[in-house]
């Protein structure tokens, strides 16, 4: 089975303090134990590391930003992220589509990645974010009751 990973997610396996890293962490062993491949999609990582590098500086821990790089490039190598950000011109207008169709819940990044997922038939995210539940083709795992 393969399973997309949204940011938030991935900034709580990022940032070990963060509300949802327990979790997100019994989430990643579940997944490790029972051969489910993580698709890392690049517009996911690259808003969950900016996200949890911001978060850092508003903690005024600036010091840790150099092990969250560590960590998020141990996690997530770049030969392991799905590059769909050169698809955004072929996608866009899906895109905007889905965000009109959820009234805006969904963002822009969380439209792509849904349309990436059906594209891939990739069948769930593990995410936090509940605008996933709107994506009839997406199913959002977010405890291992979900999986």
């Amino acid at each position: 089975m393969q399973i997309a990973v949204d940011t938030s997610v991935l900034v709580a396996w990022l940032n070990h303090d963060d509300v949802w890293n327990i979790p997100a962490r019994a989430l990643k062993k579940f997944f490790l134990e029972n051969n489910i491949q993580p698709t890392y999609f690049d517009c996911a990582v690259s808003e969950a590391i900016s996200a949890a590098v911001r978060r850092l500086h508003e903690k005024k821990r600036g010091h840790e930003v150099v092990t969250l790089f560590t960590r998020l490039e141990t996690l997530v190598p770049a030969e392991l992220i799905t590059w769909i950000l050169p698809d955004v011109p072929r996608l866009y207008s899906a895109a905007l589509d889905l965000m009109r169709t959820s009234s805006g819940e969904l963002n822009f990044n969380d439209a792509l990645i849904a349309l990436a997922c059906r594209e891939r038939e990739i069948p769930a995210i593990a995410s936090f974010d509940a605008d996933f539940d709107q994506v009839a083709w997406l199913k959002r795992v977010a405890k291992l009751e979900d999986v």
